[in-house]
């Protein structure tokens, strides 16, 4: 059986922290967080699509809008930013806790996590999620299939 992926990119601006970080990390700071979602389908659409962009678009990207923009994500553990979480939460932003620190790796995993649910009425398998947290780096988050072809 063939398939088809698609992407979209999506990208937001959040502060984080790594707590423990042995360098800058360590402190408070922000990025333009941006994420490529792909997602695939084995049957193409009555127009020829797995998925319409924008339909990808009003699903993640309000997600994300909501969750994920102009906030911060920390961890669950973090307790040096209750704070922040409390100004954050009265300027209707709520911080985005994480059960471990808010790296590349666990935001992109966060990610994958949560994108099947919003798009499972379409059809549709998340592929990968690639976050990028910086221009130069990125976490890939890739759906696993055995030798036999079923997910993992």
């Amino acid at each position: 059986m063939s398939k088809i992926t698609i992407s979209r990119r999506f990208e937001w601006d959040a502060a984080h922290r790594i707590p423990g970080h042995e360098g800058a990390c360590k402190a408070i700071h922000g990025h333009r967080y941006v994420a490529e979602v792909e997602v695939s389908g084995s049957e193409l659409d009555s127009l020829g699509r797995v998925i319409d962009f924008g339909v990808l678009k009003k699903e993640l990207g309000a997600w994300i809008d909501t969750h994920f923009d102009h906030t911060a994500i920390f961890g669950r553990a973090d307790t040096e930013v209750a704070d922040i979480a409390r100004l954050n939460a009265q300027m209707g932003r709520p911080v985005y806790w994480l059960d471990g620190a808010p790296t590349a790796e666990r935001i992109a995993a966060e990610l994958a996590q949560i994108i099947p649910a919003l798009l499972a009425p379409h059809g549709i398998t998340l592929e990968s999620v690639k976050l990028w947290e910086t221009p130069n780096c990125w976490a890939l988050w890739r759906r696993n299939v055995d030798s036999v072809g079923r997910s993992g």
